[in-house]
């Protein structure tokens, strides 16, 4: 694969000089605040509401001023409610699936499709990905948007796409050793599902045709990018995007780099901000990932407060500011006894143990007053007779010592620990009474 892209290869934008982004970036932002306050009830009374009118955003700072939009406001205006174009201009909708309260519906008309596949093709391009390759897509092609986002990107590409979705895990080993795929899209936590198949069928996963894998859907850390590229051989990126704001494809690293994914600011610009107080932070202070769409028509998002703690890193490969590993979700944080816990922490110590391997799960129980936190952790085959109670003590110690919190480990058999069969990982099981 190519690990560097010609200058020529690049969209002028992804080499413009800072000036020229953040003048294109004032013209769209100030397109979208007027195309949402005239055509979308809910920004017309929320913009009223705290008294700013799309007029008075001069620079783009003056987005500060701007409410935000929440997940909330979605399911509050279901279904097509935040449409800012007639229902018969919307040429695709997506549904989530309510699971844990009302839907969430998002739309594109063609225009917003057409920019979709450009910027997920870039993604790819960003990736090491180029005309011609063959590219397994195991991103879901349900409800929201992660296989269809990846599928339209790669053919617009040029790619050969083979569309899998999640699930059928001996099939996905069975496609790729058959298609022999260059790039594979998928949650790295099913990639890590994939790998452990190739394993049980006795074949060396390094073996596998698969060069590079775009990795996105969940937060992973650096330690589970290094477990997967050692186990697999291949280059593991970054994608990062949210369905709110467009889905796959918002930012991708560049493989020259593996320095965090860039942000197509050209079409996002991006804020972080105090998730307690709402202030904007500068760049490199971390805090809450704010996007307001620049370029989208259906469903234009202005401020959507993502959930995802990270911060906002200097251009490197590109002229675009990147963003750093997603640290966690604020709504994944647990507080245990007084300390903020990430599933994405205690996965650096298990991945840090050379015996185990990554499937892990945190267990929350009360009793009485107190939360008590169990990690759940599994040997590797080749380590299936090691001495548990001894490693479940120093990765009891290692937590201890690096998070702050008194940890319960139980280490378990190979492959002991549930797997996900078509995505995301469940890492926290809650087992607090609710209310």
């Amino acid at each position: 694969m190519k690990k560097r892209p010609d200058p020529a290869e690049l969209e002028p934008i992804e080499r413009a000089s800072r000036d020229e982004l953040q003048a294109l970036q004032l013209r769209r932002l100030q397109w979208t605040l007027q195309h949402a306050y005239d055509n979308v009830p809910h920004y017309r009374q929320a913009f009223d509401a705290k008294g700013v009118h799309p007029g008075d955003c001069k620079t783009l700072a003056d987005l500060a001023k701007f409410p935000f939009t929440a997940k909330a406001d979605l399911r509050a205006n279901y279904p097509f409610g935040m449409f800012a174009v007639p229902r018969q201009q919307v040429v695709r909708v997506h549904a989530s699936s309510g699971t844990t309260g009302k839907p969430t519906v998002v739309g594109y008309t063609q225009g917003d499709i057409d920019r979709w596949a450009d910027l997920v093709a870039r993604s790819i391009r960003a990736s090491g990905g180029r005309s011609g390759d063959i590219v397994h897509v195991a991103y879901g092609y349900g409800l929201f948007t992660g296989g269809l986002g990846a599928h339209y990107g790669a053919e617009k590409l040029g790619c050969t796409v083979i569309p899998m979705s999640g699930g059928q895990t001996e099939k996905q080993v069975q496609l790729i050793r058959d298609f022999e795929p260059d790039i594979i899209m998928v949650t790295p936590s099913y990639m890590q599902v994939i790998i452990e198949e190739f394993e049980r069928q006795g074949i060396d996963p390094r073996t596998m045709s698969v060069k590079v894998g775009i990795f996105g859907a969940e937060p992973w850390t650096e330690a589970m990018r290094a477990d997967i590229e050692s186990r697999a051989g291949l280059d593991a990126v970054d994608i990062y995007g949210l369905s709110e704001v467009m889905g796959p494809g918002v930012a991708n690293e560049c493989i020259e780099t593996k320095d965090g994914p860039v942000i197509w600011e050209d079409h996002f610009y991006p804020e972080i901000i105090d998730p307690g107080t709402g202030e904007v932070l500068p760049d490199g202070s971390e805090g809450e990932l704010v996007f307001t769409t620049l370029t989208k028509e259906a469903l234009p998002v202005v401020r959507y407060r993502t959930r995802d703690l990270t911060r906002l890193l200097p251009p490197t490969a590109r002229s675009m500011r990147r963003m750093g590993k997603i640290v966690g979700r604020s709504d994944d944080m647990l507080i245990i006894r007084g300390v903020n816990v990430f599933p994405t922490q205690i996965e650096e110590l298990v991945l840090q143990h050379g015996q185990l391997g990554g499937q892990y799960q945190l267990v929350v129980t009360r009793e009485g007053p107190l939360d008590e936190l169990q990690v759940l952790a599994e040997l590797l085959p080749a380590h299936a007779g090691a001495d548990r109670a001894a490693i479940g003590g120093a990765l009891q110690q290692r937590i201890k010592t690096m998070i702050g919190v008194t940890a319960t480990v139980s280490v378990g058999a190979p492959e002991s620990i549930e797997r996900t069969l078509v995505g995301k990982a469940r890492r926290v099981i809650d087992q607090r009474p609710k209310g």
